[in-house]
């Protein structure tokens, strides 16, 4: 990597610096402004910062590998995946908006679902919390583990320093600015990744004389679509269009919709973001599609498909470019863990750390400790992705089937259901957790398989919180009148703000 490139990466982290000093300036206060942005965020930066904070390293290099060693079999994750994010946006950021600030101003998941029912510590608020803290700590050290090995792998630094650059980088700007700047970052951090991922395989495409050329070069090594369709198995298809299921439960994401200005603002942000996701996916399959042309046409040799997006960036610009490439990566590692950090840390200040403590704290001392539980959380992350050979990423690969299997029905069952109680909730996340765990982990199949070889472990444990959701509410005791006058009251105020 030359001079050039480290000088783009430089104004890049400057960037980043920057916008975390201006928001801690702007906006933090109090707890709200640090953890919500004071629910004032604009539809332009919820949407690219729910889109950046959902995509990771997984759009610029996940993506594209995948769709480098299985052709078109990535297509229908990505459909999937449409899907479910324009879902969200229809099903769950109007209500939940409007809901959230009813229930007596809650600021985080756990502390929605606890207040849904009328009650600030219930039990509900104190395991979902547990659970979001728990894994996104491990998701973060997947997150640290991408950033260190492209730090080794594109700039020639040792791994544990690349790990240590990129925490820096983000602890620093997320410390400061709190929500405000995260979502300010991750907006800069979507526009890059959108250049990036337009510009690397048009770039690429045009290295070949003829759109035929280059289709007749990758059919060498994968079907055409036709094909495609014609081999891909039920449960395959189904299993990949199940990734949408998992929208519904993703804390990081869905905490966007409760920041955002106005209910009258989230059709803005549904069309801007879904234009995002569906321009940004599309570029990505792209930059995969071309690898596999290129790499036949050329003779080109890539030892690891998910670094096609690298390789084309170092191959094709010139190197001022080329570090502004890199740099989108390091945009959307950072974008995604910047936002798990902060929403452990307000789990951890808010719905445990609050509600254990027999203390009043005033606003600014909140603010202190939440700054706290975003550095307890890097470290522990830190140490979690220190060895390079660890095997984390083998568990993190879950954690989107297991968020949305525990809080993806709890999640619309509190926006639409109005009998629902507080046993089943409690319930409902249990069963979703412990049948995706059981799925991934219980080797019940011949030759010690499990059955997540069989079918994605989303769509039996989304099936069983569903439905437990519905059994424990039946035999519950109905909840009490001021819950389901509260359940009304979001309705009417939800109608209110629409019109």
């Amino acid at each position: 990597m030359q001079f050039e490139a480290y000088i783009s990466l430089g104004i890049y982290f400057i960037a980043m610096l920057g916008i975390g000093l201006f928001a801690y300036r702007q906006s933090t206060s109090d707890i709200s402004g640090y953890i919500l942005g004071g629910r004032q965020v604009s539809p332009q930066v919820t949407a690219l910062s729910a889109g950046a904070s959902d995509m990771s390293g997984w759009m610029l290099m996940g993506l594209p590998g995948a769709m480098f060693v299985s052709g078109f079999d990535a297509l229908y994750i990505a459909i999937g995946l449409v899907v479910g994010a324009l879902a969200n946006y229809l099903l769950v950021a109007p209500k939940l908006r409007v809901y959230t600030e009813v229930a007596d101003d809650s600021l985080t998941v756990p502390e929605f679902f606890a207040k849904r029912f009328g009650q600030s510590n219930a039990t509900v608020r104190m395991v979902s919390a547990a659970i979001i803290v728990l894994f996104f700590t491990l998701y973060t050290s997947a997150g640290l583990v991408a950033g260190g090995k492209l730090f080794e792998s594109a700039f020639n630094v040792e791994y544990q320093w690349g790990l240590i650059i990129t925490l820096a980088v983000v602890v620093s700007y997320t410390l400061l600015g709190g929500f405000l700047a995260v979502s300010m970052t991750d907006f800069v951090q979507g526009c890059i990744m959108f250049v990036a991922l337009v510009l690397v395989p048009l770039v690429a495409f045009s290295e070949f004389d003829s759109v035929s050329q280059m289709t007749g070069a990758a059919y060498t090594s994968i079907p055409s679509l036709p094909e495609s369709w014609k081999t891909v198995s039920a449960i395959g298809l189904i299993s990949s269009l199940s990734w949408g299921l998992g929208y519904f439960g993703q804390p990081h994401i869905i905490v966007r919709f409760m920041a955002i200005r106005s209910v009258k603002s989230i059709s803005t942000a549904r069309n801007i973001g879904m234009s995002w996701m569906t321009v940004t996916i599309i570029g990505a399959l792209a930059t995969g599609f071309v690898g596999i042309a290129y790499a036949n046409q050329f003779g080109l040799s890539v030892e690891d498909p998910e670094t096609i997006f690298i390789v084309f960036s170092q191959l094709l610009f010139h190197p001022l470019v080329s570090g502004f490439l890199m740099a989108a990566i390091l945009a959307a590692i950072m974008s995604t863990i910047s936002s798990q950090l902060l929403v452990s840390a307000s789990s951890l200040t808010e719905d445990i750390y609050r509600v254990m403590s027999k203390k009043n704290n005033d606003g600014q001392s909140t603010v202190n400790i939440g700054r706290l539980g975003v550095g307890g959380v890097a470290l522990a992350a830190l140490a979690l992705a220190w060895d390079s050979s660890n095997t984390i990423l083998s568990l993190v690969s879950n954690a989107w089937a297991g968020f949305g299997a525990a809080f993806g029905p709890l999640v619309l069952a509190c926006l639409y259901k109005k009998d629902l109680t507080h046993n089943a909730a409690l319930a409902g996340i249990i069963s979703g957790a412990a049948t995706v765990l059981f799925w991934i982990y219980a080797p019940v199949l011949a030759d010690g398989e499990t059955l997540s070889s069989v079918v994605y472990e989303i769509i039996p444990g989304f099936i069983v919180s569903s439905m437990t959701l519905w059994l424990v509410s039946a035999c519950s005791q109905a909840p009490s009148s001021e819950v389901q006058a509260m359940f009304s009251e979001t309705n009417r105020e939800l109608a209110n703000q629409q019109s």
